[in-house]
């Protein structure tokens, strides 16, 4: 097997603000820790994935999804010897800026913000780890490396409104350090196409469990078909719901194989040699084979019909959406009793949508309770 650590990120830039470099931990495991202390990524505990936080225990949030993530990405860039701990620091962070209620809440957030700069969950991650998460005397947010920052940044590739990025965190605030038309590194597009692969696969079994759908109506998507023919002649009442686990760890496992070939014949065909080819491509290099593609796109498709536009499910959401908007409205006429006056001066509307965005489902359920 190749090695591929000659187009790993090993040695960092550095950070916004310079620290002394530890004796006992790479940067890069420095920001993972920094990740997962944060009070941001213990919220995501109480954040919605599909289902609302409240409805029970046996449902993924948004931190169980971060982990799984991680684990998928850091199983992915040990294989091609990348660099592990940065694959999994950026998966580890990826949904800090998620709003309660899901992607529901931030569309009803976008709203709200459409006249006051915007709102954008991946770049309301960078906010979070660059100005809100306070925890350093000697600078604002969590100071991690440039590196971990440009993965952040460019998390579906390079950023293709930087308006929208000066908007929101201020172009001034990367001191130069970041090249935006840059590709983003190869782990960066792991930790990518890991949350594609988690959340395809783990919305599979939620559904199930919330009985939207059938594990036997999966097999109108041919990949799970081949998958469910494997084991239809062993599956009886007793072992159905390890079955399920079962044959979801077989669709993870094809996935991930598939990926790790494709990304090497891209490497080998786009004569990727150094980290400077990897930021230089004209496209992604970690991406599935075109057959994998076309099975992702009517997994899709299945969630989408049995479970996203589930009546119940987007009843759920919808209220959710209709909180967001009258915690937004009633904060805005007495912003002084939720927010400190500091963070109002400098921008009143960011400040609202960044005390909004960062409240887990219950505390919004509650605090729009407590305004009634």
């Amino acid at each position: 097997m190749k090695n591929y650590s000659n187009i790993g990120e090993f040695k960092s830039k550095g950070r916004l603000f310079k620290e002394s470099l530890s004796k006992y931990r790479s940067p890069f495991q420095r920001d993972r820790d920094r990740i997962i202390h944060s009070a941001s990524f213990r919220r995501l505990k109480h954040k919605t994935q599909v289902f609302v936080n409240t409805e029970g225990d046996h449902f993924r949030t948004r931190i169980t999804h971060s982990i799984e993530v991680a684990q998928i990405a850091r199983s992915i860039s040990k294989y091609l010897k990348l660099n592990e701990d940065l694959a999994e620091t950026l998966s580890l962070a990826h949904d800090l800026g998620h709003t309660p209620f899901g992607h529901a809440g931030e569309d009803a957030l976008s709203e709200c913000m459409e006249n006051y700069g915007g709102f954008d969950h991946n770049l309301q991650t960078l906010r979070i780890i660059m100005f809100l998460e306070n925890k350093y005397l000697k600078f604002d947010g969590l100071n991690l490396t440039i590196e971990t920052l440009d993965g952040l940044l460019k998390h579906n590739g390079p950023p293709k409104d930087i308006n929208l990025v000066n908007q929101l965190i201020g172009l001034r605030s990367f001191k130069n350090m970041i090249t935006y038309k840059n590709q983003p590194s190869l782990e960066a597009q792991i930790s990518a196409i890991s949350d594609d692969i988690a959340y395809n696969n783990h919305d599979i079994q939620d559904g199930i469990k919330a009985n939207l759908f059938k594990l036997e109506e999966l097999i109108e998507i041919k990949f799970f078909k081949d998958i469910y023919k494997k084991y239809k002649n062993k599956i009886n009442k007793t072992n159905y719901k390890i079955a399920i686990y079962q044959i979801i760890r077989d669709s993870i496992d094809l996935m991930i194989k598939d990926l790790i070939m494709n990304t090497q014949k891209n490497l080998k065909n786009d004569r990727i040699k150094t980290i400077n080819d990897v930021k230089k491509a004209d496209k992604m290099l970690v991406n599935f084979s075109n057959a994998m593609q076309s099975s992702l796109d009517e997994i899709r498709f299945f969630l989408r019909i049995n479970m996203y536009d589930n009546k119940n499910v987007l009843l759920k959401n919808n209220n959710g959406k209709k909180i967001i908007k009258i915690l937004f409205d009633k904060i805005k006429k007495k912003p002084l009793k939720y927010i400190p006056k500091k963070q109002l001066s400098e921008n009143k509307y960011r400040a609202i949508a960044d005390y909004i965005s960062g409240m887990t489902d219950r505390y919004a359920i509650n605090l729009n309770k407590g305004l009634k």
